[in-house]
């Protein structure tokens, strides 16, 4: 006699089913915090089906450490799945990588913003095509080896940031949908620090246990941006002025793509005082203008692309007091939000920040009377120029 589902008890992800009859799909970037994932779900008798993306060219990236879904990594995401005995499949998303992701971060740089591809990459890759793929695999859920918590509330599941401030990934994760998030699952989110992590890849026997983390941008060899951008958009390097806020000409750049608001180290122009900082960029005329520190102090910050995870609709407030990050590196700060739409808002930071750029996410955090509750309300794209 078999027992109705809605009187089974909810599984270690949140599902009336028993791990055996559960299906799950995990993101396994080759890494170990997804090998983790995968291992672990295995142990606890789920159905695992791993899954690696191939993105980009493997012949460019064997040769380039700290990168994921390169092609050493794909071996390694196969050798986990060999060694935990559940089937491992690669997919070529290489096409839609470059289409969804890459393009789009040569032209921001070209529009002088500073983009941030792996939150379009989760966004329009990971979280919706390869989401997509693991319905069509008849998987219960997908699970992924972010850090960041999945919490269930009174009007469904909720974002909130990881145990470890130091691993938390909510400012990658923002334009997670609300339909997105019934589907997804973040096993390590609520580990206390990697350290946790890889004693777990160590007990499992994993091949990867002591693998580095990956770091910078996956395409984009040792972190230099410019190579990047001028191979896609040749000629995106012409040379130009770099301007002083009050008028004069300070020298030459070697092109705006080699800039970004803020930047001090490099600008070429000594020899004036005070330190200078890039305040703006001007792709239209070729300008680096360049101001004092205090030119940088930014309070109103527009933007627009807002993903809301809030429980009542984002326009249905005048304002919502809240705390925002508008850097992966910085805390969250108080502010203020006047929805101007359901997608497009004004942000009001409560003190200024310095180096606020277009192409940056602004993401929003609940603030309770203590500060941030760790509650991701969402976020968006900042957009206007100073």
């Amino acid at each position: 006699m078999s027992i109705p589902m809605k009187d089974l008890p909810l599984n270690s992800l949140g599902l009336a089913k028993a791990p055996a009859d559960t299906r799950v799909v995990v993101a396994m970037s080759g890494g170990v915090d997804s090998s983790v994932v995968a291992a672990m779900l295995k142990e606890e008798g789920y159905d695992v089906v791993g899954v690696t993306l191939q993105l980009y060219d493997h012949g460019a990236a064997l040769a380039k450490k700290g990168a994921c879904c390169a092609g050493q990594d794909i071996h390694d995401a196969r050798r986990v799945a060999e060694a935990m005995g559940f089937p491992h499949y690669v997919l070529d998303y290489e096409n839609m990588f470059r289409e969804a992701v890459i393009e789009e971060f040569a032209d921001a740089y070209l529009a002088g913003a500073t983009p941030v591809p792996c939150i379009r990459c989760n966004e329009r890759v990971k979280f919706k095509d390869l989401l997509a793929t693991a319905k069509e695999l008849d998987a219960d859920c997908m699970a992924t080896g972010h850090y960041i918590q999945r919490k269930m509330g009174t009007a469904g599941p909720e974002l909130h940031c990881a145990a470890d401030a130091n691993r938390d990934q909510s400012y990658f994760l923002f334009s997670t949908t609300p339909e997105q998030l019934s589907f997804l699952r973040f096993p390590l989110g609520h580990l206390p620090s990697k350290a946790e992590t890889r004693a777990l890849a160590a007990k499992y026997g994993l091949s990867v246990a002591d693998k580095p983390d990956s770091q910078d941008i996956c395409f984009v060899p040792n972190g230099n941006y410019a190579s990047v951008i001028e191979k896609l958009r040749p000629g995106a390097a012409d040379p130009g002025e770099i301007v002083h806020l009050d008028g004069r000409v300070m020298g030459e750049h070697r092109g705006v793509i080699h800039y970004t608001i803020g930047q001090r180290r490099g600008l070429g122009v000594g020899g004036t005082g005070d330190p200078l900082y890039v305040v703006k960029l001007d792709p239209d005329s070729r300008r680096v203008i360049v101001g004092p520190k205090e030119a940088l102090a930014t309070r109103i910050v527009p933007v627009r692309e807002i993903n809301w995870l809030g429980d009542s609709a984002f326009d249905s407030a005048e304002e919502w007091q809240v705390a925002v990050k508008i850097r992966s590196t910085r805390p969250p700060r108080p502010a203020v939000i006047r929805p101007l739409s359901a997608t497009e808002a004004e942000v009001e930071l409560l003190d200024p920040e310095d180096g606020v750029s277009p192409g940056q996410a602004c993401v929003f955090y609940e603030s309770g009377s203590t500060g941030p509750t760790g509650r991701i309300l969402g976020g968006g794209w900042i957009w206007k120029g100073r």
